[in-house]
């Protein structure tokens, strides 16, 4: 889905994005250790570290490594389930204010959108006559009749993943000050 950077010029750039939100995934987990008090602060927190997790290997294994979707399948429900969990925790604990509550829910509405895009993308190969399971690595063209809606869709969720990590971490430091 974002094969152009890892199979480009730059796949250094992409290596970089994914170890760089897994560390801030790992930092946010740490200053938001407090809500650890409650259970649901608690799951939170774990599901961050995970997704931190699945963020890190999404970065060490590129899109062509077979590690790269099992990291995926880890590290993006983790962190749909962290958003909304910790933005709960964050606004029952005191000291914090916890991010829009939108904010924590575009990230699984993000990902309940790349799930379509990737079905239909996947229908349209199959349609195209391109056997998924055949495939050595990644294809050099789109053949005619299918988009890469996918890979739009797929931007999406960076995005609004980073989003609530960045409301979430700016709410720790108003905390602190």
């Amino acid at each position: 889905m974002v094969s152009e950077y890892a199979n480009g010029r730059a796949p250094v750039v992409l290596i970089i994005v994914f170890l760089t939100w897994a560390l801030s995934s790992f930092a946010l987990a740490f200053a938001l250790r407090p809500l650890s008090a409650s259970t649901i602060g608690m799951i939170g927190l774990v599901c961050l570290v995970l997704a931190g997790i699945g963020q890190a290997i999404g970065g060490l294994f590129d899109i062509n490594h077979k590690l790269h979707g099992p990291a995926a399948m880890l590290g993006i429900p983790a962190l749909c389930a962290a958003a909304v969990l910790l933005t709960m925790a964050m606004a029952r604990h005191g000291d914090l204010v916890a991010p829009p509550v939108w904010a924590a829910h575009l990230p699984w509405i993000s990902f309940a959108l790349m799930l379509g895009t990737f079905a239909a993308f996947s229908s349209s190969l199959k349609a195209a006559g391109v056997e998924l399971s055949a495939q050595s690595g990644p294809l050099q063209e789109l053949p005619a009749g299918v988009t890469g809606y996918v890979g739009f869709a797929n931007r999406v969720l960076f995005a609004a993943s980073y989003l609530w990590v960045t409301l979430a971490a700016l709410s720790v430091l108003k905390a602190a000050h």
